[in-house]
């Protein structure tokens, strides 16, 4: 039981610090879309790429980090489902870069290994709170009679 208790907590940790890891982008983004730009190096140069920036790193980063945080509190194995869609495509989104346009700079390097590694723990997560949620749901039926 404690062991199931420990594997849920990880696995509601995780999505947090997921969803910590997208809300520093999406408010970065809506704070200075060009900021969020410079850590690829390229310049913004009219009103509609900022506000495509602000739309897409800031307003949908927002839209996931609300829905983690929902799915951390009520239905954790869904939130691990969700990330290991999230962190894999990212991590073949760069894959896929690397045999279309070539090698990775730094940033792209650093941030492949980084959601490789996520959807890893993502997936590992997901396989160890499978019988502690379906042990849970035996209790909460078993108390509800």
């Amino acid at each position: 039981m404690k062991k199931q208790k420990i594997s849920l907590l990880a696995a509601k940790s995780f999505i947090l610090l997921s969803a910590f890891s997208l809300v520093s982008v999406s408010l970065m983004a809506f704070a200075s879309p060009q900021a969020v730009m410079d850590l690829v190096q390229i310049k913004l140069e009219n009103t509609d790429a900022y506000s495509s920036i602000r739309g897409v790193y800031g307003g949908v980063g927002m839209a996931l980090v609300i829905s983690l945080v929902y799915l951390a509190v009520k239905a954790p194995r869904k939130g691990l489902q969700f990330l290991m869609l999230l962190w894999g495509f990212y991590a073949l989104s760069r894959t896929i870069t690397i045999f279309s346009e070539g090698a990775l700079g730094d940033f792209g390097t650093q941030w492949l290994i980084i959601e490789s590694v996520f959807f890893l723990i993502a997936a590992t997560l997901f396989f160890a709170t499978k019988n502690s949620v379906e042990k849970q749901l035996k209790l909460d039926l078993s108390m509800s009679v």
